[in-house]
């Protein structure tokens, strides 16, 4: 694809989440610009189905499975990352889960669940990866975020809590591993990928925010392909809201 914008030719991108929603509508559209992809999500043949697709646009792909929030998972996945291509010049934390829940019936085991996926597993992978690419030659991180860190709601109180953290993260880090990497966050408003499908109906058409409706899919692409592309060379440490004007 001639972009001269967005061209990704060369580059490597490891993303999580990357079998579908979000992450999946990125994979595509760094693979479409030349990127070699690295999709991992927690079942192997979804990741192996969007390999494929890398693979049918004449790019590498490695599928490889790996919980995202368990760091020993994440070091595996690390090593089989940096086995095929020798390196990671974009890194996408994409994965994440927020189930909707009275906040004094949290468990234990669903906080932690929670804030592991959404904050400790990215933390991790951030931290690892960003600090070989300043010790390399730099690269692009990253997180996607939520309105909720902005705009907390009730019955989300970890998933927002872990957002914020990861957008407070994304600062720190930016500033930790520069010059050589930057590092940025997307907060995405409500967007109708798989998740949408449990939503009401009004839900899927309608929304609060300023535009007055949910957010396709592919209208997150443009914010990921300018924050990973040279396009935003001057760009770190910062928080984009793709929310609809929430």
């Amino acid at each position: 694809m001639s972009d001269p914008l967005f061209d990704l030719s060369g580059k490597i991108a490891l993303v999580t989440g990357g079998s579908r929603g979000l992450g999946l509508q990125m994979v595509r559209a760094f693979a479409q610009r030349g990127a070699d992809v690295v999709v991992t999500s927690r079942k192997i043949e979804a990741c192996e189905a969007a390999a494929e697709e890398v693979r049918a646009m004449g790019r590498r792909a490695l599928a490889h499975a790996a919980h995202a929030a368990k760091w020993g998972e994440i070091d595996l996945l690390m090593a089989a990352a940096y086995a095929e291509f020798g390196r990671i010049d974009i890194l996408v934390n994409n994965a994440g889960m927020s189930p909707a829940m009275a906040s004094h019936e949290v468990t234990e085991q669903l906080f932690d669940s929670v804030v592991g996926l959404n904050f400790k597993g990215p933390f991790r992978l951030a931290a690892q990866v960003g600090r070989r690419m300043a010790q390399g030659d730099g690269g692009v991180i990253i997180n996607v975020s939520s309105i909720a860190a902005l705009t907390p709601s009730p019955g989300v109180v970890p998933y927002s809590g872990a957002k914020a953290a990861l957008n407070a993260m994304t600062v720190s880090l930016a500033r930790e591993y520069a010059p050589k990497v930057r590092v940025n966050a997307i907060c995405a408003g409500p967007f109708l990928t798989d998740i949408a499908k449990a939503w009401p109906p009004e839900a899927r058409e309608r929304s609060s925010n300023a535009l007055g409706r949910p957010g396709k899919p592919e209208e997150v692409v443009t914010t990921a392909l300018y924050l990973a592309s040279p396009a935003s060379s001057f760009t770190t440490g910062a928080v984009i809201r793709v929310d609809g004007g929430a």
